[in-house]
């Protein structure tokens, strides 16, 4: 059974056996609904006082059933208290001793600050991938939240150094500040570039002009969900099936199909090879739309196009052949 069921029952058992014994003591002795439900308390408790007054018989047989069943219903109460208060506290111990095991295992990981509307809807893209990720919030009720979403996240302020130290940013990949505040955003990019200099930061600027500041911080890239937004709306109507395309490339209607980085490792069967020897097309019946060379994104590459190692694919095509192709970029066959 639930504790807090058992506590719910004990309890009610418990006031229905106090309620019954001052009713009992007020009929069979005649006193007052005071006096009964103190003698009714004392009998229970079993302190050992002497009676209100001297019991009669029937009051005395009375008593014998009330000490009889109320020892074993109030010590069940209190067993059933004390369990809930040390089980509870156990799984709290527990559960963030394994929340913790796993923050400290995390690398080239993502450390997203805030659980807004754009913070949720980033955690859920990383979790499709999956990507390993960690959310900083130091709203209670946001946490909540991302405690029945079976996030990993920690509960403070992303602009103090110690929160984001448990976050692991010394072995995280990047940052994302999508806090609503253009001014704690900054505030992040601050104490995290000052933390690890190295790290990949994004930062969501909500006001016009706030992008400079964000990137005078420190930020590498930033990104205004508004003007994001307006600019999509407006392109939907003036550019309906180039939409439609970016929409089915990134997975947004079609889940199949979609749009992906994949990085060639130096030990890949694809380097040295070009675009067709790599039967990539042939094979995998997958677009390669780009390659990032040296920094530089080479879009639409010609078919004698060597691969080389340390390139970046973008590859377009169905998700299962995309996968394939994570595989034979990144080992030798």
């Amino acid at each position: 059974m639930d504790p807090l069921k058992k506590i719910k029952y004990s309890l009610l058992s418990l006031a229905i056996l106090i309620g019954g014994g001052t009713l009992g003591y007020a009929t069979i002795e005649e006193w007052g609904l005071f006096e009964s439900l103190y003698m009714t308390i004392i009998t229970l408790a079993t302190v050992g006082y002497s009676e209100v007054h001297n019991l009669s018989h029937e009051g005395q047989i009375f008593t014998i059933f009330l000490i009889v069943f109320g020892v074993g219903t109030l010590a069940y109460t209190i067993g059933s208290m004390i369990q809930f208060m040390v089980e509870g506290q156990l799984q709290q111990i527990l559960g963030r001793k394994k929340v913790k095991n796993k923050i400290s295992r995390l690398e080239k990981h993502y450390i997203i600050c805030g659980y807004g509307r754009i913070g949720r809807l980033i955690s859920r893209e990383f979790a499709s991938k999956p990507v390993p990720f960690i959310i900083v919030e130091n709203d209670p009720k946001r946490c909540q939240r991302l405690t029945e979403d079976g996030h990993l996240y920690i509960e403070g302020d992303a602009t103090q150094d110690e929160i984001l130290e448990q976050a692991g940013i010394h072995h995280a990949k990047g940052l994302i500040t999508a806090v609503t505040s253009d001014a704690a955003n900054v505030f992040i990019i601050l104490t995290a570039r000052g933390i690890n200099p190295e790290l990949f930061i994004m930062a969501r600027a909500s006001e016009e002009g706030a992008e400079v500041k964000l990137i005078r911080a420190g930020a590498n890239k930033v990104v205004s969900p508004y003007t994001i937004g307006a600019s999509r709306m407006a392109q939907a109507i003036l550019r309906p099936l180039v939409v439609d395309f970016i929409d089915i490339a990134t997975g947004q209607k079609n889940i199949a199909l979609q749009m992906e980085e994949i990085p060639v490792a130096p030990e890949s069967r694809l380097v040295g090879k070009d675009l067709i020897q790599s039967g990539i097309r042939k094979d995998l019946g997958l677009i390669i739309v780009g390659i990032k060379h040296n920094g530089q994104v080479i879009f639409n590459p010609a078919a004698d196009t060597i691969i080389e190692a340390g390139n970046t694919l973008i590859a377009l095509g169905e998700y299962q052949e995309i996968q394939k192709l994570e595989v034979i970029a990144a080992v030798k066959h």
